[in-house]
C-alpha cells in the first residue's frame, strides 16, 4: 500500500519513524511519502519536506511566515493528489494537520490520526473537524477513547509511545549506586527537579524549587537538564546553591533512582509515574488573579493539569497550580513525599493502577497492526 504521513515536529518524527518500521513488518509492499524528519528518512521512502523548514513557534513567527505557511499547504495538497495514497496518516501537529484533514477527506482519501490533538483540554471546537474529516483516531491516552466517543468519533487506544521509550531506555538495569558513581553524586538520597523545557517555565519555577534545598539537608538535589538547554541556562539560578547538580540526557535514570521529584506539568509527570518516582506537580503562569481565573475557567477544560491524574480520574499526585502554588505548599508536599511512608505508599499504589491502565510497551506495533486491520476491512 501507499502511505502518506505528515509529522511536523521532532517528537512526531520519532513516533512516525517507529510506526513506519512496524508498518513495514505488516506490509512488505509498503511505500512511504511524508513530511517529517531524519528519523523517518532513515526508514526509507521519500521525504517531501523537513519539519525544521515548516514548523513555526509563537504568534510572531507564524505571522512573519504566513506566506510560507500557506505555500506549504498548497504544496502538501498538490503532492498528495499526485501521489494518490491508500491512506494519509496525520501525526500530532494539529495546526497544520487538521486543515489538511479537511482537504484530504474531501479529495476522497482515507484519513488516520495518530496522537490526536488534546481537544479535551482546550480548543474543543476542533472536535467537529476530527469527527467530520478523520476516519479513525489512534489515541495514546486511555481516557481519550471515551471522550471522543461522546462526540461520535471512532477512536481506539493503542498504547502510549512513552512506554516504549521507557522500556528501551539506556542504563535501565543500573543500580542506584552505579548511577551515583557514574554522575559524580554522593550517597544521599536524591530529590529531582524537572523545571520544564521552556525558558519561561524554568524562570518561573526553578527559583521556587531551589528554595527547598536548605530544608532537606539529608538529601541531594539534582536538576534534569532540558535537551535544548546548556549549563549556562541554569547557572543564574544556582548562584547561592552551588551544591545543586545538573545532569543532561539522564532524565529517565534520574527519575528511576530519585527518592522524590518536583515536576513541571506535562509529559514529565507521566514519565515520573511510570518510573515509580513520587512527585509533586508544579505550574504557574504570569498574570496573577486574572490569569488564574482564565486558566481555570476558560482555557483549561479539565479538572486536573497532570496526565497522571487525568488518566486516573482522581488525585494520585498533588498538583500545585497557579494560586495553589506557593513556597509553603511546595515545602509541605515535599516533606510528605520524603518522610511520610503512608503517603508514599498511597502514591505507589496509584502508580500501580496507572501502569495497569496504560498497558505495556509495543504502542507502535499495536498501532500498525490496528491500521492494517482497518485498511483490510
Amino acid at each position: 500500500m501507499k502511505y502518506y504521513i505528515i509529522a511536523g515536529e521532532a517528537s512526531g518524527d520519532l513516533h512516525a519513524s517507529n510506526l513506519m518500521r512496524q508498518i513495514k513488518k505488516n506490509d512488505n509492499m509498503a511505500h512511504f511519502r511524508y513530511w517529517g524528519g531524519d528519523l523517518m528518512a532513515a526508514e526509507g521512502g521519500q521525504l517531501v519536506a523537513h519539519y525544521r523548514d515548516t514548523a513555526y513557534m509563537g504568534v510572531f513567527e507564524v505571522v512573519k511566515n504566513l506566506f510560507n505557511i500557506f505555500r506549504n499547504f498548497r504544496k502538501c495538497e498538490k503532492d498528495i493528489l499526485n501521489y494518490q495514497p491508500d491512506v494519509v496518516i496525520l501525526v500530532d501537529y494539529p495546526g497544520f494537520n487538521l486543515r489538511m484533514a479537511k482537504f484530504i477527506k474531501r479529495s476522497g482519501f482515507k484519513v488516520f490520526y495518530y496522537i490526536a490533538p488534546k481537544v479535551w483540554a482546550w480548543n474543543r471546537s476542533r472536535v467537529k473537524k476530527i469527527r467530520k474529516y478523520v476516519d479513525r483516531v489512534y489515541s495514546i491516552l486511555p481516557f481519550e477513547t471515551d471522550f471522543f466517543a461522546k462526540y461520535g468519533i471512532n477512536a481506539i487506544y493503542s498504547g502510549n509511545p512513552l512506554l516504549d521509550s521507557i522500556d528501551q531506555r539506556k542504563n535501565k538495569n543500573e543500580t542506584g549506586e552505579e548511577f551515583r558513581v557514574r554522575n559524580g553524586l554522593n550517597g544521599k538520597p536524591i530529590i529531582a527537579m524537572l523545571a520544564g523545557s521552556r525558558k519561561e517555565e524554568v524562570h518561573r519555577l526553578l527559583p521556587e524549587m531551589v528554595t527547598m534545598m536548605p530544608h532537606f539537608p539529608d538529601f541531594q538535589f539534582v536538576i534534569a537538564g532540558a535537551p535544548s538547554f546548556t549549563m549556562s541556562h541554569y547557572e543564574p539560578y544556582l548562584q547561592n546553591v552551588k551544591e545543586a547538580k545538573v545532569l543532561f540526557d539522564e532524565t529517565y535514570s534520574l527519575l528511576q533512582h530519585a527518592h522524590a521529584a518536583m515536576v513541571t506539568s506535562g509529559t514529565a509527570t507521566l514519565e515520573a509515574a511510570l518510573l515509580n518516582c513520587p512527585q509533586v506537580v508544579c505550574y504557574k503562569m504570569w498574570g496573577g488573579v486574572f490569569t488564574d481565573f482564565m486558566s481555570k475557567r476558560v482555557i483549561i477544560k479539565v479538572p486536573y493539569i497532570s496526565l497522571v491524574n487525568l488518566i486516573m480520574q482522581r488525585e494520585v499526585i498533588k498538583e500545585l497550580f497557579q494560586s495553589s502554588f506557593s513556597t509553603e505548599a511546595l515545602l509541605d508536599e515535599l516533606k510528605k513525599l520524603c518522610y511520610d511512608e503512608s503517603h508514599r505508599n498511597k502514591v505507589f499504589k496509584g502508580y500501580d493502577e496507572l501502569s495497569f491502565i496504560m498497558g505495556g510497551p509495543g504502542s507502535s506495533e499495536r498501532t500498525a497492526r490496528l491500521m492494517a486491520d482497518t485498511l483490510s476491512e
